[in-house]
This record gives structure tokens, C-alpha cells and sequence, in this order.
């Protein structure tokens, strides 16, 4: 089923959006958008993260909504691009392709920003490279115990460039953040609340509960104040998104013309096929 543009700006059902790789609920003042590839670990694809970016249109357009929570199925958070689905399709060695599906990857992450209403990052398991990126879009974050946070990029073929680069630096500062990103290190989950990457850390048992109690004082906000206050909050992150995407956007598209980048993408891929 193809997703539907809308015709002006109003809500739909969830049923007749026609998503395929996420799962996307209702239940006022909440809405849930799950990333929904457990087998790959959430990784997503472009059909993802165009998926992502309409849920979050439609989140923006209903007013019953307060509060979108976002979240992964199974094990997983998200683990960032499926470089499966890179070689496969043909975004590897190919700048104008993977050009095409960075748009999507933009889209996404913008989406979860423009909703205009507070958003919350559900992170149920581990989170990598782009996943960090989707849960720095959203406002705040609750993070299990057991889980933790990585940036691979650098060694899988890729430059986290897509939210990483511009905000990590302003979320646990300088040297933190050149830490996460060039070493490529887990960051435990107390790690990551302490560094102020997330909000909120608990058991999984403690999870929903947790999400529950800050989506109902999030949606006992007002929602205009809240809207402009987001907005103000925002122009820290802006400044660094706007002034740097769209020279990413194209190097990493060139970047995949190297060497460099197809061979660390055949090498992840092989050590996959390996363990399977």
C-alpha cells in the first residue's frame, strides 16, 4: 500500500496511511510511532524515514495530540542506516542515488523537529549512529539500563552528519562529543545520563511507567507556550543544522564515490553474513 499525500492539512487515521516499516497509534493526548524493522534492528531504509517524516506531518496536524513519543519494536531502538539496503539498491558508489535517499534521511530527522509539540525518545534497547540522531531530535529522551549509545560511522563508511556532528557538541560538550565520534565506543546508558545525552535512565521494567508520567505533564502544558518555547530552544540547534546540512548533504554524497566507503560498507557486510 503506497503512503497518501494529504489533501490539506487535517489528521487521518493511522490505518489509512498505509505504513509499512513503522507502526504509528494514536491514543490522545499520545501519539506512538514505532520504528517497526526488528530483524534488522530497526535499521532503516528510505521507505523509514519517509514513513517517519509523514507520521510526524500528521502528529503536527491533529490537535488532539500533545505529546509523540517515538520508539523501536523488539530489541532495538534503531541502529542507524541499513547498509544492506545501501548496497543493495545501489546508493554505494553511485553520489547522485545516495543523494536522492539522504533527502529521506533529512526528511526524517527534520520531521521530528517541526512537529511543534514535545517529543520523546522511548529508547528501548541499543542505539546507533542515526538512531542517536532520530532520539537528539526529540526533546527528551528515557533510556533503559542495559542499552547503550555508539557512533560507527567512521568505521562502517560513513560521517555522522545528520544531527551528530552539528549537536553533540552542544548536548555534552567538546570534547565529549569529539570522544563518541571518533572513538566509536559504546557510551553505557549511566554514561549517557551522566553526560546529559538522555533524560532519564531505568530499569525495563520501570520503562513505560517513566514514559507515561513525562508524557502526562508534557501534555498538561500549554500547547502554543510550548510550541514557541520549543522554538526558542531550538535556535542553538538550528544554527549548527542549517549552517552545515546541506554542505553534508552533498559531501556525503561524493564520499560515497571512494574507495574508502565501499569497502567499509563490503566489510560490515561481510562480518554480518559471517555471524549468520
Amino acid at each position: 500500500m503506497l503512503v497518501t499525500e494529504p489533501q490539506r492539512p487535517a489528521p487521518r487515521s493511522p490505518d489509512e496511511l498505509g505504513f509499512e516499516t513503522i507502526l504509528y497509534e494514536k491514543a490522545p493526548p499520545r501519539a506512538t510511532i514505532t520504528l517497526n524493522r526488528p530483524d534488522v534492528l530497526n535499521a532503516f531504509d528510505y521507505r523509514m524515514l519517509r514513513e517517519l517524516a509523514r507520521a510526524c506531518e500528521d502528529a503536527s496536524y491533529d490537535n488532539d495530540v500533545r505529546v509523540v513519543v517515538l520508539t523501536g519494536a523488539g530489541r532495538a531502538f534503531c541502529v542507524g542506516a541499513d547498509l544492506r539496503a545501501w548496497a543493495d539498491e545501489g546508493y554505494v558508489g553511485n553520489e547522485r542515488e545516495y543523494w536522492k535517499w539522504f533527502n529521506a534521511m533529512e526528511a526524517g530527522v527534520t520531521g521530528l523537529r517541526r512537529i511543534g509539540k514535545p517529543t520523546l525518545a522511548r529508547i528501548n534497547g541499543i542505539c546507533v549512529g542515526g538512531g542517536n540522531e532520530l532520539q537528539m531530535a526529540c526533546d527528551l529522551a528515557v533510556m533503559v539500563d542495559d542499552a547503550f549509545i555508539r557512533h560507527v560511522g567512521l568505521q562502517h563508511g560513513s560521517v555522522p552528519a545528520a544531527g551528530a556532528t552539528q549537536w553533540l557538541p552542544l548536548i555534552v560538550g567538546d570534547r565529549r562529543a569529539r570522544e563518541i565520534i571518533l572513538l566509536c565506543e559504546e557510551i553505557p546508558a549511566a554514561q549517557a545520563l551522566e553526560w546529559g545525552l538522555v533524560n532519564r535512565v531505568v530499569p525495563a521494567a520501570d520503562l513505560d511507567a517513566t514514559v507515561d508520567e513525562l508524557v502526562a505533564k508534557l501534555a498538561d502544558r500549554l500547547p502554543t507556550m510550548t510550541r514557541y518555547a520549543k522554538a526558542q530552544l531550538d535556535f542553538w540547534r538550528d544554527a549548527a543544522w542549517h549552517g552545515t546540512i546541506r554542505h553534508a548533504h552533498d559531501w556525503l554524497s561524493l564520499s560515497m564515490l571512494t574507495g574508502e566507503a565501499a569497502d567499509a560498507v563490503q566489510s560490515f557486510l561481510d562480518r554480518r553474513k559471517e555471524k549468520e
